[in-house]
């Protein structure tokens, strides 16, 4: 038999952390998946997901994603019920994430206010080996204009030169 679950969404809400009557760390949040159709006037469904996640992983979710933030989880379903304050019994069906990948880069939703005088462009240029500028530099945080417009140039080539948050990227554009 099998139950597994993998997911890409964006949280609809910060994670609630919780610890446990054993000391467990428990996190749960609300995962918005697109569906993969649209509607007869052209929209977009979503479906909302709660998921749960425990320990240490939990922790992670709890310090470093909030609402709107991209994830992929993996998991599986479970079913539960109990009796509520009113003697109803109440149903509930949830994804229980093994694993929780951040699908961001680290500060595009979350950037500090501290000294952090790039953008999540630059790092990203940085990182994946976009064009950097060799020309001389003066001191200070001037650029030539040999800079400037080498990053006038990335823009065309690099989709996310300019984003200072999250990318709009639909569903349908991501290979997976």
């Amino acid at each position: 038999m099998l139950n597994r679950v993998v997911l890409v969404g964006r949280l609809t809400r910060d994670p609630e952390l919780r610890v446990s009557q054993s000391n467990v760390a428990v996190a749960t949040f609300n995962l918005a998946v697109n569906r993969p159709f649209t509607s007869a006037n052209g929209e977009r469904g979503a479906d909302f997901i709660n998921c749960v996640v425990f320990r240490k992983q939990a922790e992670n979710v709890n310090q470093y994603v909030k609402k709107g933030s991209l994830v992929g989880i993996d998991g599986r379903i479970q079913t539960r019920n109990y009796e509520n304050k009113d003697g109803q019994r109440v149903y509930v069906t949830e994804v229980v994430c093994e694993s929780v990948q951040f699908l961001e880069p680290k500060g595009s939703g979350n950037q500090s206010q501290g000294n952090n005088d790039y953008n999540s462009a630059d790092s990203y240029q940085n990182a994946y080996g976009g064009n950097q500028s060799t020309g001389n530099q003066s001191s200070g945080n001037q650029s030539t204009g040999r800079s400037q417009q080498q990053r006038q140039d990335n823009v065309e080539e690099n989709p996310f030169a300019n984003s200072k948050g999250p990318v709009d990227i639909s569903d349908d554009d991501l290979p997976f």
